[in-house]
């Protein structure tokens, strides 16, 4: 078959498909006539592809593939009738395993939306009450009006704190098998970018330098391996050794705790708390003022031989007993720390003179001698007597435990300094910018809360032997997106959580029988 131009009579110009057949051409169709050269070009266009056509009709071609190409194009056709009914994408791995472990506490009991976002933010994305807001809005499309949050924590009052108190202390002794036995108290500042005081916001002893910003102190009582149980907030300026009766007493009374030993640091203890402790029954590990013992106590203590992790006794009646032990790495580090001192007091006082800011440095006054009024002197017998106490740490306790187990309580003292620098470096519980009590006390228990959950995960994670910290898990959920599907006919929303190859290690906390098991 062949395409064929035939000039007419009048002119035009014939396009025809014909065919020779038996020797002899015979025309098949007539494409068009026309006269213009550009229309003629295009009747012959047509011409091969109706040859084209023909052809296949005559002939028709086997398609080996014809079923997987289709396949293909409905395939392609489905995932693009999926694309094109996706109604969000929510950037929400961290938020649904905080969720998870929200719940395992017990914390769901407080039927609050805006309670348990506020939790979640604290630990996802920690700022102000103005930028939660926005993040809620940006990665949940989360419509949560600031005026709301203020109003919540305005009612957030003692009702919560003690229900907030009640599901974490029942969930701690849970893992404890029903007894917590020892209770570790502590306390920290917590400044606010202010200049004004308050009847709760004073100036005081800063832990963070922050003598000159208004601040409040926080106390924090917890168990063993850091589980926080129960805080109190007071004036900045309080005194610090009396914040801790007050709560470790509402706590057992409250609990109806047996059974227990309180382990707190020498500074929270003055001789009427040692009292008022062993009045009310209470067993005690406390750090000793050794250096303020009586002569014959610091006699005994000097007559130790002093061997690398050496434990000595001493009875001081009423049944305390008063531990003295020496570590040649505290030795180097008293050593060197005091060095350290006496090298800057040496170059900052090479005048002989002396100012008053300078003379307020703490932990260095010690070694000084006054002369007059404003001339000072190093006293080295004073560096050389303190030389003395190197190495050498004190423990008072009314216990009959042995004295390693004395020892290892005290040192997990360190379970609440971490649960401390969680609060500020993770949780970012201050600086904070509430000025009435109320919320303050809100903002602190939001806070407690977001780091017990912090602490729930951390064990699970440990359990299931997934060895990541909960800062990568958290940062690494923060790429796990949930997809929604809205189907037109349906009417339904199908959600789908998209756990991609590198979100291996932390698959399985997006799975039901993780937290089932768990």
């Amino acid at each position: 078959m062949f395409v064929r131009k035939k000039k007419n009579r009048s002119g035009t110009t014939s396009v025809i498909v014909a065919e020779k057949q038996g020797g002899r051409f015979r025309e098949l169709i007539t494409i068009g006539v026309s006269s213009d050269e550009s229309e003629v070009a295009e009747l012959v266009r047509k011409g091969k592809e109706w040859i084209d056509r023909e052809q296949e009709r005559r002939h028709p071609r086997l398609d080996l593939f014809g079923d997987e190409r289709r396949a293909c194009e409905d395939e392609l056709a489905v995932t693009e009738g999926v694309l094109s009914n996706i109604s969000n994408i929510l950037i929400n791995g961290s938020d649904i395993i905080l969720d998870r472990v929200f719940d395992k506490v017990g914390f769901n009991r407080i039927e609050d939306t805006v309670f348990r976002q506020l939790v979640k933010a604290r630990l996802s994305y920690p700022a102000s009450k103005a930028a939660t807001v926005e993040y809620l809005k940006n990665h949940f499309d989360e419509d949560v009006d600031l005026s709301r949050i203020y109003r919540y924590l305005d009612k957030l009052g003692d009702i919560q704190h003690r229900l907030v108190q009640e599901i974490n202390v029942r969930h701690t002794l849970e893992l404890f098998g029903g007894n917590i036995g020892l209770l570790f108290y502590d306390v920290t500042t917590l400044y606010f970018e202010a200049d004004r005081e308050d009847d709760l916001r004073r100036t005081g002893f800063s832990k963070e330098g922050r003598h000159r910003n208004p601040q409040v102190i926080l106390g924090l009582l917890v168990s063993l391996e850091g589980y926080p149980l129960a805080y109190c907030i007071h004036e900045g300026n309080k005194y610090e050794g009396h914040t801790m009766l007050p709560v470790v007493q509402q706590f057992v009374r409250e609990y109806d705790l047996h059974d227990f030993i309180v382990v707190a640091d020498s500074g929270l203890m003055t001789n009427d708390n040692i009292t008022e402790m062993e009045r009310l029954g209470y067993k005690y590990i406390v750090g000793a003022r050794i250096k303020s013992e009586s002569g014959k106590v610091k006699s005994w203590i000097f007559e130790q031989p002093k061997v690398d992790r050496a434990m000595a006794e001493y009875d001081k009646g009423e049944d305390r007993r008063l531990l003295v032990g020496y570590t040649d790495d505290r030795a180097k580090k008293d050593a060197h720390n005091r060095e350290k001192g006496v090298r800057r007091l040496e170059k900052a006082y090479v005048s002989g003179r002396l100012t008053k800011e300078n003379f307020n440095k703490r932990g260095y006054n010690k070694f000084l001698d006054l002369k007059g009024d404003a001339a000072v002197a190093i006293n080295y017998d004073k560096v050389r007597e303190d030389a003395k106490w190197d190495g050498l740490k004190g423990y008072l306790t009314n216990t009959d435990i042995p004295t390693d187990a004395v020892y290892a309580a005290y040192h997990n003292l360190w379970n609440v300094e971490r649960a401390f620098r969680i609060a500020k470096s993770k949780i970012e519980v201050r600086p904070m910018f509430h000025f009435t009590r109320r919320r303050i006390d809100a903002h602190v228990c939001i806070c407690f809360v977001a780091l017990k959950v912090y602490k729930e995960l951390e064990r699970l994670l440990k359990l299931s032997n997934i060895n990541m910290s909960v800062d990568k898990v958290l940062a690494m959920a923060k790429t796990v997106t949930t997809v929604e599907i809205r189907l037109p006919l349906n009417r339904k929303v199908i959600r789908k959580t998209m756990i991609m190859e590198r979100h291996k290690r932390i698959a399985p906390l997006f799975e039901d029988d993780f937290w089932v098991t768990h």
